[in-house]
């Protein structure tokens, strides 16, 4: 049946809404139901699906791309480089004991010398997406067998370069301007300097993060339109990924690089909810593609010799994979996880076959072998899951301890509650201030992006973004958060996100700034409790009963509060004496109070830093004694 692309897309979209839940209600990984729905529309079953499919796979492959983009905003600059050795360690004993064993498996198979090289190097990659997606629906990331996996598919991204560059002198053959267009930079270059192009890729993405990007976000939040960040946000996917294909990076990588170059900025919350959606629908488009992609023509011809392969590539990958983990002292049920994740085939080796073909390396017959290879292997990954999960790994885990137990989250500060504080004006500044002189962290959000500028100049933890929205809260951490600080200016903004999240997230305790005694009337109606009307004193009760729902006692909190509250006031009057009488009666402009604000901060880290409050004389405790009775 043939049909447009936009047809297929539509069915595409079509079958994973009916799929996938059908999936999750069985209790399989939504991986498997993409897939099997693209094998029930594809050209061997149903045939819905036209000459349009690869199409498809291409476009949706900016699936992967950004949720590499989204991965590398969650992992800091300095993060990252503390994984330098994870990386360089896992991933390339990982590439190189894969490709040496499959090459021997091949060469035994009376496969020639160049074509078991090529096709060991393609199939020693793992599938970013797949494991991604899995790490994420497990809530894994940040487990030992989680950091592996990401480490090692990271480095499987960089290596993509160097196998572009060794296929070609594999085939002994040279280049010509009609040949791939991803090496457009690279194949001018001396052999020897190809692989130079991650050192090149890597530095410009650090100069257009810190010069380009965030100066260009800054620029365009100032509208104030939702729709453009939107815009804004596909334009840098899709621009560094075109950018790095040109120098003959890997597109993920590259988006993966600038996420991290953007990690820091104060629009990493919103970038994740703006991109988000349009991750899970191609990534999701990706999948049930590739199921609609495997020849089962191909594999009816000659199905030992497909099945031994994908046999022989499962063995080889999980043992390796297996072994590295024991090696670098991963335990038993985490590096089940580790080999049984990232056993399959990845998707960059439908692009590096096709490669290979074109070199001359593969018929187009072992190239329809091996594509169908790939994609069975992707297909039989997530059971493979599954079975670890239902049947391996609980027999580890009754064997071990709960508190040795390496699918503990790895975080080494897990006591301190999650935070999140919606508006930093004067009123939930207040807050955070309080809050952060105390080295309690809280995630704060602001639509104002001139003060979140300025407050992540003073160390604050701010980001962009519209907290009316679920996906910005998501992103924020609202699903782990269990504390919820509402100080924005506009009361119905406030009363609309606590009616979000009491909806949504029931279990989070709100803590709300109320403009006068109707606003607390209506949130007391709804069932918050937490209300705080605004003045400096009430500002400051929020805070002390914050500190106090972090695990602080009470009497400590409060004399905490009395203090700041002094440091406060003194320092407005000295502040007040170094400008003229008349700027008190005079309506600031946003960058007047931006000015004064700043003022504050300093003088706020000034004196907490340098004063011991908790060696206070004697006398000023018998003070705040009586000032409290």
């Amino acid at each position: 049946m043939e049909s447009s692309l936009a047809m297929n897309t539509l069915l595409f979209l079509g079958v994973a809404i009916i799929m996938v839940p059908l999936a999750r209600k069985f209790g399989l990984s939504s991986v498997i139901g993409y897939i099997l729905g693209g094998i029930i529309i594809g050209p061997y079953v149903l045939r819905l699906t036209g000459k349009d499919v690869n199409d498809i796979m291409h476009a949706s492959e900016f699936g992967v791309i950004m949720l590499l983009f989204l991965v590398g905003l969650e992992l800091e600059p300095r993060k990252f480089w503390e994984m330098r050795k994870k990386i360089m360690g896992l991933g390339l004993t990982q590439m190189l004991l894969t490709i040496s064993l499959l090459f021997l498996v091949f060469i035994t198979a009376g496969w020639r010398i160049d074509k078991a090289i090529a096709i060991a190097m393609c199939f020693a990659l793992s599938s970013t997406a797949i494991v991604l997606q899995t790490l994420q629906e497990k809530n894994n990331f940040k487990t030992l067998a989680g950091e592996a996996s990401f480490s090692t598919l990271l480095f499987q991204d960089i290596a993509v370069i160097p196998i572009l560059a060794i296929l070609p002198i594999i085939a002994n053959y040279k280049a010509s301007h009609h040949d791939n267009e991803i090496q457009i930079i690279i194949q001018k270059l001396p052999e020897w300097l190809q692989a130079g192009t991650v050192i090149l890729g890597v530095a410009v993405l650090i100069l257009l993060g810190r010069y380009v990007f965030v100066p260009f976000l800054r620029y365009v939040s100032k509208s104030g339109m939702t729709e453009l960040l939107t815009a804004s946000s596909l334009f840098l996917v899709i621009g560094v990924s075109e950018l790095m294909a040109a120098i003959g990076l890997s597109p993920a990588l590259g988006a993966f690089l600038a996420g991290v170059m953007l990690a820091n900025s104060e629009f990493r919350h919103e970038l994740e909810a703006q991109i988000n959606p349009f991750k899970g629908l191609l990534l999701a488009v990706f999948f049930v593609s590739v199921g609609s992609t495997i020849n089962f023509n191909i594999i009816q011809q000659d199905p030992v010799f497909i099945f031994s392969t994908v046999f022989a590539v499962l063995i080889v990958k999980f043992v390796v994979l297996y072994a590295i983990g024991k090696f670098f002292k991963i335990d038993t049920p985490q590096s089940l996880f580790y080999a049984f994740a990232l056993s399959q085939v990845g998707e960059f080796a439908f692009v590096l076959i096709n490669y290979a073909s074109d070199l001359y390396l593969l018929t187009p017959e072992l190239n329809a072998q091996m594509m169908a290879v790939t994609a069975i292997t992707m297909c039989i990954t997530p059971i493979l899951l599954i079975i670890n999960d239902r049947f391996i790994t609980p027999k580890f885990i009754r064997e071990i301890p709960d508190k040795e137990n390496d699918f503990n989250i790895l975080d080494n500060d897990i006591s301190q509650k999650k935070i999140i504080i919606v508006g930093f004006g004067h009123f939930g500044s207040t807050v955070g201030r309080l809050l952060k002189a105390n080295k309690i962290s809280a995630t704060v959000l602001d639509r104002d992006s001139d003060r979140v500028k300025l407050l992540r100049s003073y160390g604050f933890k701010v980001y962009y973004g519209d907290a009316t929205r679920i996906p910005t809260l998501r992103a924020a951490g609202i699903e782990d958060a269990e504390i919820l600080v509402l100080c924005l200016d506009d009361r119905n903004d406030n009363k609309f996100i606590a009616d979000l999240v009491r909806e949504h997230y029931p279990k989070v305790k709100i803590f709300v700034r109320a403009k006068n005694r109707i606003d607390a009337y209506e949130y007391l109606n709804t069932g918050i409790e937490n209300i705080y009307r605004e003045t400096l004193g009430t500002a400051v009760d929020m805070a002390v009963d914050v500190l106090h729902e972090t695990g602080m006692r009470k009497y400590a909190a409060r004399r905490l509060g009395q203090r700041f509250m002094a440091i406060d006031k003194d320092s407005v009057r000295r502040l007040a004496k170094a400008k003229d009488n008349d700027d008190e009666i005079l309506l600031f402009t946003t960058k007047e109070i931006l000015q004064r604000e700043e003022e504050l901060l300093a003088y706020d880290n000034l004196n907490f830093d340098n004063r011991n409050w908790e060696g206070s004389s004697s006398v000023d405790e018998e003070n705040e004694d009586e000032s409290e009775t």
